[in-house]
């Protein structure tokens, strides 16, 4: 059983660092496409940052140059590490790997989040 979990979450101020990590188990296969969302309270869910086998990477515009996500290929795991943190950056923060064998109609994974609070 295909398993996500992230870590990393916290309280920091304005402006402060987190790093979230993600972590796999229970895979016998690489993920080609993993990514971070987010989701605010009362807000719908949002694609945060993404990579793809290949090195391809893509941010949401209003984190692009503070958020930098990166692979361990070794490990099938993603981090995401964010800088200048601002309060509308507060949200419940979850990893998705996409199910290769989603063509199929098998469903794709999800951790169930850390939270990530940035406040004064």
């Amino acid at each position: 059983q295909v398993q996500l979990w992230e870590s990393g979450g916290g309280l920091v101020q304005p402006g402060g660092s987190l790093r979230l990590s993600c972590s796999t188990s229970g895979s016998v296969f690489s993920f080609d496409f993993m990514a971070w969302y987010r989701q605010a309270p009362g807000e719908e869910r949002e694609l945060v940052a993404s990579v793809r086998t290949g090195r391809r990477i893509d941010y949401a515009p209003s984190v692009k140059d503070r958020f930098t996500i990166i692979r361990d290929n070794t490990k099938n795991a993603i981090y995401l590490e964010m800088n200048n943190l601002k309060p509308e950056d507060t949200a419940l923060y979850l990893c998705y790997a996409e199910n290769p064998y989603r063509h199929m109609g098998y469903p794709d994974f999800w951790g169930e989040g850390t939270l990530v609070t940035v406040s004064s």
